[in-house]
């Protein structure tokens, strides 16, 4: 049904610009960030009321524990989203795709982390500007990781790599060879 209503959307001039699994996965990536942006808010105001988180002898400020409540949930979400709508071709096992899916969601994590402190520590950006620079970069590195890491059709990926040196294995010399 998600896939079905995505691509109701999928019209010129967005079809002249974007493939379609482009599209899918701006589609999702904005709909789950929403979606972040909406249970953050909610427990944040809602469940945890703006109060410290006391876990044993942690004590959590709201704003982080929220944190660490939502990322798990918009992580689980987004990798359903991209498993099961953007990248659907995948022969990759779940399980694999999962623990895949998660190293590259926290090294977009670091990357966000660095590139901030780059930016703003060292070259002396403004931070608003910065996120928006270090945003574009990780939805790139993250569709790039997520397509030809995460999610690859192997055996799209095998058929490629045997047909190439089967190619490079032909004598041209040999008459018999070309068919």
């Amino acid at each position: 049904m998600i896939t079905r209503t995505i691509d109701i959307f999928y019209r010129p001039p967005l079809s002249r610009y974007f493939t379609l699994e482009i599209f899918r996965y701006a589609c999702c990536g904005g709909g789950n960030l929403v979606f972040d942006w909406l249970l953050y808010f909610l427990v944040y105001n809602f469940g945890l009321h703006h109060k410290m988180v006391h876990i044993g002898s942690v004590t959590l400020s709201s704003h982080i524990a929220t944190l660490m409540i939502v990322y798990p949930i918009t992580l689980m979400t987004g990798f359903f989203l991209a498993k099961y709508v953007t990248f659907t071709r995948s022969n990759i096992d779940s399980h694999i795709q999962a623990v895949r899916y998660v190293m590259v969601s926290a090294g977009n994590l670091l990357l966000n982390y660095f590139g901030l402190k780059l930016l703003v520590e060292v070259v002396g950006l403004y931070p608003t500007p910065s996120k928006i620079i270090i945003t574009i970069v990780a939805v790139i590195v993250s569709y790039l990781a997520q397509k030809h890491f995460t999610f690859r059709n192997v055996m799209r990926h095998m058929r490629s790599s045997r047909f190439r040196s089967e190619i490079e294995q032909l004598d041209y010399e040999d008459d018999d060879n070309y068919d």
